[in-house]
């Protein structure tokens, strides 16, 4: 596994050179916006997938915040709203522009949805999505490394170094007000059963908006030993990112191998040993 720029803080993070892929990078940033430690080459592009769906969702919030959109106003199919498709609640399908449920209904996880959102937010504001996620995100937080390269569920290209400036923002926000991201960060039309791609059916399956929330999910992508109160998103590029409130960190990890088998596999040991760390540091 290529590592050029190694290791920093956290002997955990070291577990990612055992990950059978060619390029990972990761690390881990405070609640305070301190780096606890960092593996891999964190300037490294990679793509992203579905951890495109938090940034794109920020922006929604933004503007929201901007006044350019509320929440409530109809997107999408009929009866839908932008907290709908936020939340994966519209009754769209997962790759098409069809409706499959009537909104808030069922739980269906949709890239058509945040397509639908995106498309929304870009009438609303006048600026091409792709234009207004760096102008209300990106640019802000100083990601320099980060785009918006087509679709807003699954085409965003970024490193760890910027995906960290993101997790210190979710854990101490300056874009948006702290109300808005706890509203995000909690579930968002709760009790209703869905599908968490790669883990098989889930009841209840948790979301806030545009942030999956872990609460009592098994299997998951996070670790044995991670609070409820964690949420984050994960995607099929072999990425995730991670906030628990409870351990006051965050963690990202970017990799160049699709998820599959093997990354169930190694991604809640490699959790579960960042948590221990942290939490040993804490008691020292």
């Amino acid at each position: 596994m290529d590592s050029k720029e190694t290791v920093s803080g956290m002997e955990s993070l070291r577990i990612i050179e055992t990950w059978p892929v060619d390029t990972a990078a990761a690390a881990v940033v405070r609640a305070d916006g301190s780096l606890a430690g960092s593996h891999g080459p964190v300037g490294h592009r990679f793509a992203l997938a579905s951890v495109t769906k938090p940034l794109a969702a920020y922006a929604a919030l933004v503007a929201h915040e901007e006044g350019a959109v509320e929440l409530d106003e109809p997107a999408g199919p009929e009866g839908s709203t932008v907290r709908h498709l936020l939340a994966h609640t519209s009754g769209l399908a997962f790759d098409e522009h069809r409706a499959m449920a009537a909104p808030g209904t069922r739980r269906l996880y949709s890239n058509a949805g945040f397509e639908v959102l995106g498309d929304h937010i870009a009438k609303a504001t006048g600026i091409p999505f792709a234009e207004y996620v760096h102008q209300a995100v990106f640019e802000p937080l100083g990601m320099v490394s980060t785009t918006l390269e087509g679709s807003p569920a699954k085409d965003g290209v970024s490193t760890v170094g910027d995906l960290l400036r993101f997790a210190a923002e979710l854990q101490a926000p300056r874009l948006l007000d702290a109300r808005t991201v706890a509203e995000a960060t909690s579930v968002v039309h709760p009790g209703l059963r869905g599908v968490l791609p790669g883990y098989g059916s889930q009841s209840p399956n948790d979301w806030g908006l545009g942030m999956e929330i872990r609460d009592g999910k098994s299997p998951h992508w996070t670790g044995l030993t991670s609070s409820p109160r964690t949420f984050g998103h994960f995607g099929q590029a072999g990425t995730f990112l991670w906030v628990d409130p409870d351990a006051r960190a965050a963690c990202v990890a970017l990799t160049d191998r699709p998820f599959g088998p093997w990354a169930v596999e190694a991604w809640t040991p490699f959790t579960d040993a960042v948590l221990a760390e942290l939490r040993s540091a804490q008691g020292a």
